[in-house]
């Protein structure tokens, strides 16, 4: 946990396994208000040491009405601060408390409305009593009986009791999500928990995250000395800068180009770094390499290790002639953390460099410093711009760690490479000039594997076929198509296959992004 959160102003997630339990934090941290995500099955003394000032209990995939399913430690119930149940987290609340949950014979999913019954401090400020309000269900139990002291403040078609409140002990539950943005005023009640109920003040900057994180980096760091390995993304680039601003001169970046990133996004990691920041940077041109051995490999996950594989080994040569480094910094992010709890049961010592793939070897024996480790990505954004770091390098669009390989199906070549990279400079140019660029979380084109006939002039053409997509997301975890009007279109095709010899057809990918899924590639 940060130094810069007050001991009073912590709110603690359990997590039952809801593909959405990380927007909960988002919306919570949206508020101004630290949180952690713990697994449901934290240990009592655990939940005390942390003294959270309130508690929320997410939803999840199992049902109460099994013997085996999940419960929270009654420890949540006995600590006398704020508990909000979310879906499954409700239903197990008024399981464990004296009530009665069962199989619904009419489930709710999706789009729902609930009537509100009876003013409430949950509601405070976002919906009065006779309110008819849209939410976002997901469940097929209902509660059929309240425990003792609980009262119904909300109704459902589908459920007696879609909200109820314990308003003397301060606890609450919602059979419907607030945290997506499904729930029109979904965030605002999540606010009214944290803010009005739980009466945390919502004192949780960036500014005092910044000065409070650099003085743990110095007091971790000593005089030793560390190295980070940049990959051209913006957590690599964050991490180094707020590591450099901690400790100056003792920090040594090592940027390993494996040249599959965007057009002109090597000279401007090295612009960055080295002329606006003065950060010590080895650049490393190991594109000969990689491409050498993706040579005729065509299943994707292969492509990966190839690529998380060389990347070590080469930042590990690199590492070797500076000598002496005490520390590895790496640019993990909150959403990692809290995966490799849930998957393992104990923090990753995965090298991330937006690869996901490879191990850090025991030979480097070096301690992590990881300065984003509590932070999500749109908070890395920020922290980005308070560090007055460039806007070019901040707001651009997410881009996986094995680049320009995984966005080409089948084999991966010089030529095919270069044929992507055009595309994708064409695409994103165009979404620049009109505008666009804010408003789309990502776009990329796709090498599809596969030749059509076209004629072109006079001529027939037997060339490639390209995909263009674009989505839009406030949280990187869900994500709708862009609507692109047709006008748009088809400027950007035409240029394609006038300006890049070998294409002859595009296409656009709607595709949405499913929930609970973190990267999209």
């Amino acid at each position: 946990m940060p130094d810069s959160v007050p001991e009073a102003d912590r709110v603690l997630i359990l997590d039952f396994g809801s593909q959405v339990t990380q927007l909960i934090a988002r919306r919570v941290r949206e508020a101004g208000v630290y949180c952690e995500i713990w697994p449901y099955s934290a240990a009592p003394e655990r939940i005390r040491s942390f003294a959270p000032a309130a508690i929320i209990l997410s939803g999840g995939p199992a049902s109460v009405t099994e013997g085996d399913s999940p419960r929270a430690p009654q420890e949540v119930f006995s600590a006398g601060v704020p508990v909000l149940g979310i879906c499954y987290g409700f239903q197990t609340m008024a399981h464990q408390l004296g009530g009665q949950v069962e199989i619904s014979q009419g489930r709710e999913f999706g789009r729902a409305y609930v009537d509100v019954l009876e003013a409430s401090a949950l509601f405070r400020g976002v919906w009065a009593k006779g309110a008819h309000e849209q939410v976002w269900m997901s469940h097929g139990d209902k509660i059929s009986v309240l425990p003792p002291g609980f009262k119904p403040i909300a109704i459902s078609e589908g459920a007696p009791f879609a909200a109820a409140a314990d308003e003397g002990r301060r606890l609450y539950g919602v059979l419907f999500h607030p945290e997506v943005v499904h729930t029109p005023h979904g965030a605002e009640l999540l606010r009214s928990f944290v803010h009005d109920v739980a009466g945390l003040a919502g004192s949780w900057t960036m500014a005092g995250f910044r000065a409070a994180e650099i003085a743990r980096i110095r007091a971790q760091v000593g005089r030793g000395r560390v190295i980070c390995g940049l990959s051209g993304g913006v957590d690599s680039a964050v991490a180094a800068v707020l590591i450099h601003e901690a400790i100056g001169d003792q920090l040594t970046c090592i940027f390993v180009d494996h040249g599959l990133l965007r057009a002109g996004e090597a000279d401007q990691v090295v612009a960055t770094f080295r002329d606006r920041f003065n950060i010590s940077l080895i650049h490393r041109d190991a594109s000969d390499l990689f491409l050498g051995e993706l040579a005729g490999i065509t299943d994707p996950e292969q492509k990966r290790k190839i690529i998380g594989r060389l990347f070590v080994e080469v930042f590990e040569q690199e590492a070797g002639k500076i000598g002496g480094a005490d520390f590895l910094a790496q640019g993990t992010l909150y959403p990692d953390v809290i995966e490799s709890v849930s998957a393992t049961g104990g923090p990753s010592v995965t090298i991330k460099s937006h690869h996901n793939v490879g191990g850090l070897p025991e030979r480097m024996r070096m301690q992590l410093v990881e300065p984003l480790r509590e932070l999500f990505k749109d908070e890395v954004r920020r922290l980005g711009r308070e560090l007055g770091m460039p806007e070019e390098v901040i707001g651009r669009h997410p881009f996986p760690g094995p680049g320009l390989a995984i966005r080409i199906p089948g084999d991966v070549t010089r030529e095919k490479v270069a044929l992507l990279r055009q595309v994708d400079t064409i695409f994103l140019e165009e979404i620049r000039a009109a505008g666009l660029y804010d408003a789309i979380w990502q776009a990329f084109s796709v090498l599809l594997p596969v030749r059509t006939v076209g004629v072109m002039g006079d001529g027939r053409t037997y060339e490639q076929a390209c995909a263009l997509r674009a989505v839009t997301s406030t949280d990187g975890m869900t994500a709708d198509v862009y609507p692109f009007d047709a006008a748009f279109l088809v400027r950007v095709a035409g240029r394609i296959v006038n300006e890049v010899r070998g294409i002859n057809r595009v296409t656009y990918d709607i595709t949405s992004k499913p929930p609970g899924t973190i990267e999209w590639e």
